[in-house]
C-alpha cells in the first residue's frame, strides 16, 4: 500500500467513525470537548502507529475499545486531580495575595503578567488564580481544550524565559 493510499485509508476512517468514537467518549466522560479531545489524540496515536498495530476485529471494534478505556482513564486523572485540590485547600489563616500588592516580587509578578497578550493572561488567570479547570476555561470563552491547553503552554514558557531567578516562579505556582 502505498503512502498515499494509507494516508486516504486513514483519512476515511477517521470521516467515518469520528462521530460515533465522540458519542461513546462523551457517553463515559460526560463532557463534549473533553471527548472530541479524547477521539482526537486516539487518531493522532493511531496515525503515528497504525503500522504497528494488528487488527483482530475490525477497526471500529479496535477504536471503540481503546476510547472507552482511554476515556476511563481520563475520569480517573480527573478525579484523582479534583483529590488533590481538596486537600490544598487554603487554611483560615492563608489569605491569598492579591496581584495588585505592591510589594517589589508582586510588583515584578504584575509587570510580567500584563505583558501576555488579554486572551492568554484571562486564560492563564482563570487557571491559576481561580482554579478553573482546562474544561472549564475553554466554555467560559468558547474555545478548545486544546486552545487552553496552548495558551497555557505559551504562558508558562514565556515566564519561564522572562524570569531569570527560578526561585520567583513560585509567586504562581
Amino acid at each position: 500500500m502505498s503512502i498515499n493510499s494509507k494516508e486516504k485509508d486513514l483519512e476515511e476512517q477517521f470521516k467515518t467513525h469520528y462521530s460515533f468514537l465522540t458519542l461513546t467518549a462523551f457517553y463515559i466522560v460526560d463532557n463534549e470537548e473533553a471527548a472530541k479531545d479524547i477521539v482526537q489524540d486516539f487518531f493522532v496515536w493511531y496515525c503515528q502507529n497504525h503500522s504497528n498495530v494488528h487488527l483482530n476485529n475490525t477497526f471500529k471494534c479496535y477504536a471503540t475499545k481503546a476510547i472507552k478505556n482511554i476515556s476511563y482513564i481520563y475520569l480517573k486523572k480527573k478525579k484523582r486531580y479534583k483529590t488533590m485540590l481538596s486537600k490544598l485547600e487554603l487554611h483560615q489563616y492563608e489569605m491569598p495575595i492579591p496581584l495588585e500588592n505592591t510589594s517589589l516580587k508582586n510588583k515584578k509578578a504584575y509587570d510580567l503578567l500584563q505583558k501576555l497578550p488579554e486572551s492568554r493572561r484571562n486564560i492563564f488567570i482563570s487557571y491559576v488564580v481561580h482554579g478553573m479547570s482546562y474544561s472549564e476555561i475553554a466554555k467560559t470563552y468558547n474555545i478548545s481544550i486544546n486552545t487552553v491547553k496552548t495558551q497555557m503552554k505559551r504562558s508558562y514558557s514565556f515566564f519561564r524565559t522572562q524570569i531569570a531567578n527560578k526561585s520567583f516562579l513560585h509567586l504562581f505556582f
